[in-house]
Order: structure tokens, then sequence, then C-alpha cells
């Protein structure tokens, strides 16, 4: 049976990774991102399985865009089995005084009600499918335990990222719906090139820290969509081995 997915962010980074690896697996994927040329590149790079990638330009903080992409794979596909909200953006870090409302009200738009929308536009298709059901993993981040400095934004919407994720799983019991979690700690993608330059750790130091391939998060989400409705990785973290985010204070 076809077993459909949307990948959220899914032009770059860890989104690209996700889609690659449920599309050599064998699912059909929407690719979801403000760019469509970006779309285009991630479908490229799946070779044989090009053709099971739909690029669909989605601004995850419009309701209207969001309402758009669901509606069309409604039709097109009938059914929904696996979200992956991964879109999220972030602003320079800088203290808490300085942050303009703009920018904050950009980065709770996009990271977190941009995750809502299509959290619950994915339960009105799994509701009423038939078989009903299905998956939604939320891409958290190590943000959603501990703060890097001058972090406010990213940090506030990544653990509010945890609150949802938690209230998709318990409200979706009755409806097969199950909801998990992923957070990541320097998965190599154009993000965290940053980390090759250095970074201001909490001590007030900058100090490089290693990274890891995102190829890891992609084969880590696979294996959580392939899991059946009846089991769930409520919460895993990824990260690299030697990041210092256990000790991070």
């Amino acid at each position: 049976m076809t077993k459909y997915a949307v990948v959220t962010g899914a032009g770059s980074g860890v989104g690209r990774a996700a889609a690659l690896a449920l599309l050599a697996d064998g699912w059909t994927v929407a690719l979801a991102g403000r760019r469509a040329d970006a779309l285009a590149e991630t479908a490229g790079l799946a070779g044989n399985a090009g053709p099971r990638a739909v690029a669909v330009p989605t601004d995850v903080g419009d309701p209207a865009s969001v309402s758009a992409l669901f509606d069309k794979l409604k039709t097109d596909w009938g059914r929904l089995d696996f979200l992956f909200n991964n879109a999220g953006g972030n602003v320079p870090a800088g203290p808490i005084e300085d942050l303009q409302y703009d920018d904050w009200a950009r980065v709770v738009q996009v990271n977190l009600t941009g995750s809502f929308l299509c959290a619950q536009a994915a339960f009105r298709i799994m509701k009423n499918q038939d078989p009903m059901g299905g998956r939604i993993v939320n891409n958290g981040s190590i943000s959603a335990h501990v703060p890097r400095p001058n972090s406010v934004a990213y940090t506030s919407t990544k653990h509010a990222i945890t609150g949802l994720t938690k209230t998709l799983a318990l409200d979706g019991r009755e409806f097969d719906i199950v909801s998990g979690q992923v957070d990541i700690g320097n998965a190599a993608t154009p993000m965290t090139a940053r980390m090759a330059r250095g970074v201001k750790q909490a001590n007030g130091e900058m100090k490089v820290e290693p990274t890891f391939d995102v190829a890891h998060v992609g084969s880590t989400i696979l294996m959580m969509a392939n899991l059946p409705l009846d089991a769930n990785i409520q919460f895993v973290t990824i990260a690299a081995s030697k990041m210092p985010w256990i000790a991070r204070g």
C-alpha cells in the first residue's frame, strides 16, 4: 500500500534529509517549503524516487497557504500517513531588550504557529480517512531542553513545541493519531555552519562545536515514520556525541 507523507522545510537541511530518506524507502512525499527552486533540487536529489516527490511551495506561517497544501493532498491522495513538522526559522542572537517585536512575532509564526497549522490540517485528514489514523513528528531541537545565550525567541518556541507534541499525542489517542518529537543537536546543515566558526557558550566564551551528518536525522525520522500505530517514539534526541549540551551551563 502506498504511504503518503508531508515534510515541511523540505528544501534544505533536516527537511531535505528526512524527505530523501522517506522517498528512498518508497514513500510518496509532499515537499513543502517557501522556495520552489529548493524543493525542485530536493526532488532531483531523490534520483529514481524523484517522481514520488511532489513539490508544493508553502508558507507554513500563512493559514491560507497551509490549507491549500493539505486540500491539494487530500484531493490528489485521499489520505495522509505521516507529517514531519520541520520548518523553522531564527533571528540573530542578541540581548532580549534589543529583540524587535516583528522579529519575535516572525519566529513564533513560523516555528510554533506553522507547526500548529500543519498539525491541525493533518488531524482533519487523519481522523476521517479509512483506515483512520497517522503519525506526526515535530522538530523540537536541543533548544526544547536548554537555551543558548541570547536566544529567547527560538528557545521559547521550541519549548512550546514540546507542549504541542504532548497535546497532539493525547488528543490523537482515540483516533489512532500518534505524535512524537525529534530533538536535534548540531546536525551539519546551513543553519549550523556557524558552529565551525565558534558559537557563544553560557560562560561567554566562543567555542567551535562538533556536528554530525544530517543523513542520520533522516534515518531517525524514517524509523519513527515506519513504526506501526500501536507503537510510538515519544521523544528522541539525536546529537553530535561531543556537543556540550549536557553540560551547556
